[in-house]
């Protein structure tokens, strides 16, 4: 039987991390236990932006080599999990934060979780395989790493699967986005750079065999603007080499866009990106800004 590990007494006002599993070649089973950050005590609407400081991420992997798998991660008070160990294999997490999408007493009739992403990874050869996010940010954050998987998992609520934010200074690269369910997110699939980073790269990007619906906002959004979706994009991030194989089916709602990419030049947002792979459907077209793009049905 599974059981539970329960933040237990006063919550506290930190940082954190609540837990670090740390080390070499490490196989972590949990069994199906579940880590309760006890996030509806700090939960007030603001998120990262202000209110309490609470703890972020309730679960840091840090161990290189070896395997994660099998934990329930419920209720975090920010940032749910963080993977910054090379070489492993994330399986069989579910992250539960549903609970923040009601509003509470401290949070002005807004939902009351916010910043809770799923998983956020700066790491090189890592695999997030069989795993379940409801939450009220990114499903998927990746912001540096090389050689990074993220497979047959589903998502629901929040912002969907993101490549980003990128920052000044760092590259992704090797990126295979394939066999996913995103339902009822903001947007759906979505890479950010900040408006005002320089010297990274964003490039290798593949997704195959991913469906959506239920994308309020944007089916697809890539924009050099961030935090803005589509302000004025910035050009110190070249992304390059971005391709949807297989077949992926995403569904938008009625007045959201189906695909918008908003770079700030051609230069910045290099060569022919291969959409053939990709059918969104519903609401609004979009607009594609200083990119050439080929295929695809949008």
């Amino acid at each position: 039987m599974g059981s539970s590990a329960l933040f237990k007494s006063m919550i506290q006002e930190w940082d954190g991390p609540l837990m670090v599993v740390e080390g070499n070649d490490i196989t972590f089973d949990g069994a199906g236990h579940t880590l309760d950050g006890l996030g509806e005590q700090y939960w007030d609407g603001q998120g990262s932006s202000g209110g309490t400081t609470k703890p972020a991420p309730l679960l840091r992997i840090n161990h290189d080599g070896g395997s994660f798998s099998n934990v329930v991660v419920l209720n975090s008070p920010g940032r749910a999990t963080a993977i910054g160990g090379n070489g492993i294999v994330v399986s069989e997490i579910t992250v539960d934060n549903s609970a923040g999408d009601q509003p509470n007493a401290m949070s002005d009739g807004e939902p009351a979780g916010k910043n809770t992403d799923g998983f956020d990874i700066s790491a090189d050869d890592v695999t997030v395989e069989n795993s379940v996010v409801m939450n009220q940010d990114d499903c998927l954050a990746i912001n540096r790493g090389t050689n990074i998987n993220f497979e047959n998992n589903q998502c629901s609520g929040g912002h969907g699967i993101s490549i980003g934010s990128i920052s000044s200074d760092v590259a992704v690269s090797g990126i295979t986005i394939s066999g996913n369910t995103v339902s009822n997110s903001m947007q759906c699939f979505r890479i950010k750079t900040d408006a005002t980073s320089t010297d990274s790269t964003v490039s290798d990007i593949t997704y195959s065999n991913n469906q959506a619906s239920g994308c309020q906002e944007f089916g697809l959004l890539i924009t050099q603007s961030y935090p803005d979706a589509l302000g004025t994009p910035g050009t110190g991030v070249v992304i390059s080499d971005i391709t949807w194989s297989g077949t992926n089916t995403v569904s938008v709602d009625s007045d959201a866009d189906r695909v918008d990419i908003n770079c700030g030049s051609l230069s910045s947002c290099s060569g022919t990106w291969d959409f053939s792979g990709l059918t969104v459907t519903g609401g609004s077209e979009g607009t594609i800004l200083n990119a050439d793009v080929s295929g695809g049905s949008f």
